[in-house]
């Protein structure tokens, strides 16, 4: 008799296998072929939109395409609907309240959210197992591999015309979402399409983890040519091993060089070393990051700012330190949220944003979906309209010993965070 776990596991990698000369607009059809080996039916792909307020199915583009009759809509809600609800919580949740088979599961590279997937499975089995989710992260792995040769991806998941300075900024900036055993770092940005002067960035090197969020003068694509070149050019540095004040400082000569002190960047440069929670940071013309510690207890930190990157005013920089505690989530945003006025001119405000940060840390979301949620409280908050770049980067030190997930209830789409930050 043919072990079913046997048979799957030929599948995914049978799949990998044939996913080498693959393209994005392929992987529907090939899914399906493959998946219908090992029993599972009525698979298909779905892709969250660049807000996360959609998700749209993903086909090659051909009628004759699986999963394209009337029974598959190809656009769903992430609110009010099980897919929007397996892809805000991580989770795998059936299709509906009766047996039908179907399930809703999340696609996930890390904790990056990618979209959901649709899958049925045989008539003998009345729950997924654990390999409904390695399909789902296989397919999720696969979509990554190809979505940056795809103009079908960008189409697919844009819901209107971007702005060139936008184009520029999510083709250089790292994935929204990212984790390790030590840290969860997630970070949104709007106005979606017409985002031109702000920018993210994080990296890892050794026990360090890099942060830096810059926020360029004006509106316009020369605000997003100067993101830009701060941006790279904290990487270049970084990369050769160069501290905060060096990077900061070839950054100022970059912008200089190119701009004749007509353009800046203001922006926070910082490292978290992992295994101490040692916080390193230096402000030029920013506000200074906000660490939320619970239950309650909001930290403002302060450090002396330089003038903002690109002035050529030669004024020193100071380089601060802190020093976080488990649990800890460390906030770095730029002045389009908390700044930005209703038409009662009131701002939203900084302590807006932090409550709404603590009451839905307390809820027990994901970190990705509390930042996705706050973006859409904005939206609301300002009618839809916004007259400025608007981040927000959170960071979640969970403690310096690595927590071992077998020991601790997972939650699917984040890693599972020790006990005492629940």
């Amino acid at each position: 008799m043919v072990d079913p776990a046997d048979v799957r596991a030929r599948v995914l990698g049978d799949l990998v296998a044939a996913s080498h000369l693959m393209t994005l607009e392929q992987i529907p059809a090939a899914v399906v072929t493959h998946a219908a080996r090992a029993g599972w039916s009525d698979v298909a792909i779905y892709l969250a939109d660049l807000q996360q307020e959609r998700l749209h199915l993903l086909t090659g583009g051909d009628e004759e395409d699986p999963g394209t009759d009337a029974r598959t809509p190809v656009e769903l809600q992430v609110e009010g609907t099980v897919a929007g609800r397996a892809f805000q919580l991580g989770e795998i949740f059936p299709a509906s309240a009766d047996s039908t088979g179907q399930w809703w599961a999340p696609l996930l590279d890390g904790t990056e959210r990618i979209g959901v997937l649709r899958v049925g499975l045989p008539h003998t089995e009345a729950e997924p197992d654990e390999d409904v989710e390695k399909l789902a992260g296989l397919i999720a792995l696969l979509l990554v591999s190809k979505r940056a040769t795809s103009d079908a991806y960008a189409r697919l998941i844009r819901r209107r015309r971007m702005k060139v300075a936008s184009e520029m900024e999510w083709r250089l900036m790292p994935p929204r979402t990212f984790a390790t055993d030590r840290l969860l770092i997630s970070a949104v940005m709007e106005p979606a399409y017409e985002v031109s002067g702000d920018a993210f960035d994080y990296s890892l090197s050794g026990q360090t983890v890099n942060l830096a969020v810059f926020d360029a003068m004006g509106h316009d694509t020369a605000a997003g040519l100067t993101a830009n070149l701060a941006m790279a050019t904290c990487r270049n540095h970084r990369s050769q091993g160069a501290d905060l004040l060096q990077t900061a400082d070839g950054i100022e000569k970059a912008l200089t060089e190119q701009f004749r002190s007509t353009r800046y960047v203001t922006g926070i440069l910082a490292r978290l070393h992992l295994t101490t929670g040692a916080f390193t940071w230096t402000n030029f013309g920013h506000h200074p990051p906000v660490i939320i510690r619970a239950p309650r207890t909001v930290v403002q930190l302060a450090c002396p700012p330089a003038p903002p990157m690109g002035t050529a005013l030669d004024l020193p920089a100071t380089v601060c330190r802190d020093q976080l505690e488990p649990g800890d989530r460390l906030l770095i945003y730029t002045d389009g949220i908390t700044e930005a006025r209703n038409d009662a001119g009131q701002e939203f405000g900084l302590q807006r944003l932090t409550d709404f940060l603590i009451r839905h840390h307390t809820d027990d979301l994901p970190v990705p979906e509390t930042l996705r949620r706050l973006i859409r409280h904005h939206l609301d908050y300002h009618h839809g309209r916004l007259n400025d770049d608007a981040t927000v980067l959170l960071l979640e030190w969970h403690g310096p010993a690595p927590y071992q997930p077998e020991t601790i209830e997972p939650r699917v789409g984040l890693p599972a965070r020790p006990p005492s930050t629940h």
